[in-house]
């Protein structure tokens, strides 16, 4: 007659199996994560804008490390580039994670690959910042948020209102230009088979626009991919 163990006996080892399992499946989403992680670089940390930018702007960072525009009296437009935050070194491939929240009718871009900070209109490409929440049947331009300037409109309008944190993850390697907005691809972009954008500079300057109005800017990281 096989032996039979006691229920106290088959609930602890029930439990232990259970327990077992939760610390395996841990350990593997906290390597997973660690892995994720790796080789981010975080850009907004302290209470100073060196070593990662420059800028001539009314940009102010706080100590929990939200750098708000606030334009001065009398500032208007978007050609003072020397007021726009602009980093001090170049990159070649990468992949930049950040949170931004404007205003209503509020308006500035991510600027990347740019040649020439004094001329990045020309000299580089830009991804939109806009006061722009979805909208039932509005057709989408390029100055619509997630939108590629010149020329390319998002895919599908996932900006929230303003006044809220918005969160945007953009992968450029090599000729590709992936923009995610909330979470949600809304441009995948092959750069060379543009005609606006095939004769950009393949690196550059990375920057976010001054367009005389107020922005708010957080959590930004990136991510070097030229060794990968």
């Amino acid at each position: 007659m096989t032996d039979r163990l006691p229920l106290r006996a088959m609930l602890s080892f029930s439990s232990f199996a259970v327990a077992a399992t939760m610390l395996c499946t841990t350990a593997t989403l906290s390597a997973g994560e660690k892995d994720d992680n790796k080789g981010w670089v975080k850009l907004l940390q302290g209470d100073s804008f060196e070593p990662h930018w420059t800028t001539k702007g009314n940009w102010k960072l706080d100590e929990e490390g939200v750098a708000t525009l606030t334009p001065r009296p009398g500032e208007k437009g978007w050609d003072r580039f020397d007021a726009y935050l602009w980093s001090e070194k170049q990159n070649d491939d990468f992949e930049i994670q950040f949170e931004y929240k404007v205003a209503e009718r509020g308006n500035s871009g991510f600027y990347f690959n740019v040649a020439d900070k004094a001329n990045p209109v020309q000299k580089g490409i830009e991804v939109q910042i806009f006061d722009a929440p979805a909208e039932e049947g509005k057709k989408l331009t390029d100055h619509d948020s997630g939108g590629v300037i010149p020329g390319i409109p998002p895919t599908a309008s996932t900006a929230k209102p303003a006044g809220e944190w918005n969160q945007f993850h953009i992968t450029v390697a090599g000729d590709k230009l992936t923009v995610r907005l909330n979470g949600e691809t809304v441009n995948k972009v092959n750069l060379k088979e543009q005609p606006r954008l095939k004769d950009r500079p393949e690196k550059g300057y990375i920057g976010f626009q001054d367009h005389s109005l107020p922005l708010a800017l957080r959590n930004i990281r990136i991510r070097d991919l030229s060794s990968r």
